[in-house]
Formats: structure tokens, sequence, C-alpha cells
């Protein structure tokens, strides 16, 4: 919805819409990339899946993962440069400007995954291979070989590093950045005014990256926690960011509030 209203509507065709059908569509991908294998499990009891349907499920889980951090760090741009350089935001922010973030986002996604995944092909798993989760997790695959995983563990930490570990400190900055500006501001109204402009994106942030650091730190160094616990912190982090994100921006912004409204009562 929040998708097809940005589109037919010409007052939503500004920067941070753009950004926010990015996030959508992202989103959207990131919940279709798992759809098939968790309502087999979950309504045919399907209990198996090939090696290369597993790494072809991965390519698009983890790809729309790295793709929805780099959207999140645009949209922090996007706020910065809104709120610190107003008057020159739409100078900054051009179409063609946002096309080539978008596009820089998915070549970014695209040699980081590309070799982790390829790692995958010469392992050899010997023994039961039961994974924790409904669909295939880079981290949970590895722990089933019987082979020596230390190049995928590597490039794994090497891709985390170049994702999480430079998305999120700028992510941070920006905000940084922000309130040193809006605390210039001598107005309280208009710092309340600002600040409710960022309300929307900190919590896109929070419900993105909270559960997948939590799954992360559940498979490194929670091997003792039971399966349930595994298993329910994966869905979360597969379901929460897709559930909440357009309820979030639905709720916050007050044009995608009115566009569906209006779409939805239309008479």
């Amino acid at each position: 919805m929040i998708l097809f209203v940005v589109i037919t509507h010409q007052s939503l065709h500004e920067p941070m819409y753009y950004f926010l059908s990015m996030l959508s569509a992202t989103d959207l991908g990131l919940t279709v990339s798992t759809m098939t294998t968790t309502l087999a499990v979950l309504w045919f009891d399907a209990r198996e899946i090939s090696l290369d349907t597993c790494i072809t499920q991965m390519f698009f889980l983890h790809g729309f993962t790295f793709i929805e951090s780099g959207v999140l760090v645009s949209m922090a741009f996007d706020r910065y440069v809104a709120i610190c350089y107003p008057l020159r935001y739409t100078t900054i922010l051009t179409n063609s400007r946002i096309i080539q973030m978008g596009l820089v986002i998915i070549m970014r996604t695209v040699v980081l995954i590309v070799p982790l995944l390829l790692l995958l092909k010469p392992l050899h798993f010997c023994r039961e291979n039961v994974l924790s989760h409904s669909y295939c997790y880079h981290p949970d695959v590895i722990k089933l070989a019987c082979s020596d995983t230390w190049p995928n563990n590597i490039c794994g930490l090497i891709d985390l590093s170049l994702t999480t570990g430079v998305d999120t400190p700028c992510i941070v900055l920006s905000y940084i950045l922000i309130i040193r500006s809006v605390l210039t501001i001598a107005s309280s109204e208009e710092r309340h005014k600002v600040f409710s402009t960022c309300i929307s994106h900190i919590g896109a942030v929070a419900i993105f990256y909270i559960p997948m650091m939590s799954l992360s730190l559940v498979h490194r160094y929670g091997r003792s926690a039971p399966k349930v616990v595994q298993s329910m912190m994966a869905n979360i982090y597969l379901l929460l960011p897709p559930v909440l994100n357009p309820i979030i921006y639905s709720v916050k912004t007050k044009q995608i509030r009115k566009a569906i409204l209006k779409l939805l009562f239309s008479k």
C-alpha cells in the first residue's frame, strides 16, 4: 500500500518517500524470500531442502538484509540533509543521486554476498543436518559442516564489518550531527517538530538492528540455549521489520497516513 500511494501520488515524489519506497520494497523482498520454505514447514510439514535451494534462499535473505541496512543509512543521510541543509535539500538529493545511491547499495550487496555463498559449495556435510530455523541462515548452515569452516567464518566477519560495522556508525554520526543542529534552534516547538520527523526512522533502525544483533549473539554465544529460543529469535528477526515498518510510517508520517486514508475511504 505504501509503494502504491508513493507511486500514484505526485505530492509524494520526494527523496524522503523514495527512500521509504526502497525500504518497503526491501521488506517485501525479505518476506517473500523465506515465504515458500516457511509455509512449506508450517502447512505441509516439509522437512528437507537441497543445498542449492538453501544457497539461493540465503542469497535473497542476506542480500535483502544488507540492502535494508544500506537503505537505513540513506534515510539517515536524507534526514541529516533535510534538517542541517534545508535550503540545499533538493539540489543535494536529486533523482539521479538517489538512483546512484540505490545502485551502490545493490552493488555492495552482490560483491559481499556472492563470495560468502560460493564458499559453501565445497563444504562437506556428513552428519544429521537439522537447521534451527524455518529458513536457511548462514551461521546456522555452516555449523552443520564437517569440513573446515574457517574461510566461511572470516568471510562472514568481513561482510558483517562492511555492512553493520560501517552502517551503524554512519547512522549514529548522522544523528549526532542532527541533534547538534537541532539544539541551536531557539524555539522548543520547532525542536519538537524537527525531532518528530526523525522518530519513524529511529524506530525502523531499532526494529531492524536489535533483532539482527540478538540473533547473531544467540548463534555466537548461546549455543547451549534451547532450540526453541533460536527459532523464536530467527522468526522475530525475519518478521518484525516487515510487520512494524509499514505501521510506524503509516502512523507517524502525516502525508503517508493521509494518502492511505484517502485510498481506503475515497468516497
